[in-house]
């Protein structure tokens, strides 16, 4: 076991499915029948989005009109998108997280590189689901398709490219300090 445990590749893949392991337990069990952390990074996500579809000069539905259950945010004319737990990026963040840790790297670089990497995969969100408003108000039948083919590979290109940046360029593993 010990030849194996200096594999590089080998520590990866434990250290990345225990790190899932132990989000999947967390989650499944605690987060998400609490609900708490999915309704408040719901919450930020139809904030910001409202925010920003104002800055662009659309009237939004006021989501405090819908009552602190509602997950929708959208221009006023359509029916808005609604946010599922599964499209707040909790999900996305742990993958992300989790592969940056388990990837073998400078710690002082994980410290910082982890926490862009979830707030830029946040803003992307966000830019998402405004995306999704405006095509909810002006293209309704292409929401569908946008939402579960486009911006799906969007979002998951964007995070593939963090982590080969990561591996590639902050990582310095192959390479002379």
């Amino acid at each position: 076991m010990k030849g194996l445990w200096s594999n590089p590749l080998f520590r990866f893949i434990i250290y990345a499915f225990s790190l899932y392991l132990l989000w999947f337990i967390l989650y499944s069990n605690w987060l998400q029948p609490q609900g708490i952390v999915d309704n408040w990074v719901i919450g930020i996500i139809i904030n910001h989005t409202d925010t920003l579809l104002s800055i662009l000069g659309f009237e939004t539905h006021s989501p405090d009109i819908y009552g602190p259950d509602v997950k929708t945010v959208g221009i006023v004319g359509s029916s808005g998108v609604w946010i599922g737990d599964a499209c707040n990026g909790l999900t996305l963040f742990a993958l992300f997280s989790g592969f940056v840790l388990a990837y073998p790297g400078p710690m002082i670089k994980k410290i910082w590189f982890v926490p862009f990497g979830i707030v830029t995969i946040h803003l992307l969100n966000v830019i998402r689901v405004t995306a999704l408003a405006v095509i909810a108000k002006y293209y309704p039948s292409s929401l569908d398709f946008n939402h579960t083919y486009t911006f799906t590979i969007l979002v998951y290109s964007y995070v593939f490219g963090l982590w080969y940046f990561w591996a590639n360029k902050l990582s310095k593993v192959g390479q002379e300090n």
